[in-house]
C-alpha cells in the first residue's frame, strides 16, 4: 500500500532527532558555520547529513573566491557561483525547516563520501 504523504510529513515534523537538530542543520548552510552541526551534533544523522552538504557548498564557495583572482573570467565564475550556491543554501535551509532530508544534486554525491 502506498504511504500517505500527509502522514509521512507529519512523522518528519515530530521526529525528535530532526526537531533537536533543526537549528544546527539550518546554520550548517551558512558558509563557514557548516562546522557547527558537524562538531556539535556528531550523533545526529539529520544534522550530519545537512552539515556535510553545507561543507561541500562552503568548499565550492572558497574555490570560487580563489578563482576570482583570475582576470575577467574569475569575476564571471564568482558571480555565477555566488548566485547558484546561495540558492542551494537557501533551499537547504528551507528543507531543514520542513524537516526533510533533501539530497542536493551533485552536492550530495560528494557529501556522502565525507566521513568524520
Amino acid at each position: 500500500m502506498p504511504e500517505n504523504r500527509s502522514s509521512a510529513g507529519s512523522e518528519r515534523r515530530t521526529d525528535p532527532e530532526i526537531q533537536e537538530a533543526k537549528f544546527f542543520a539550518a546554520v550548517g548552510y551558512l558558509s563557514v558555520l557548516c562546522f557547527v552541526p558537524l562538531l556539535l551534533k556528531k550523533e545526529n544523522r539529520f544534522a550530519q547529513f545537512h552539515g556535510k552538504q553545507g561543507l561541500v557548498l562552503f568548499i565550492l564557495e572558497a574555490a570560487a573566491s580563489i578563482l576570482k583572482a583570475v582576470p575577467a573570467l574569475g569575476d564571471v565564475v564568482f558571480s555565477l557561483s555566488f548566485v547558484v550556491l546561495g540558492i542551494f543554501s537557501l533551499l537547504g535551509i528551507v528543507k531543514v525547516l520542513m524537516g526533510e532530508y533533501w539530497e542536493m544534486p551533485v552536492i550530495r554525491d560528494v557529501a556522502s563520501k565525507i566521513s568524520l
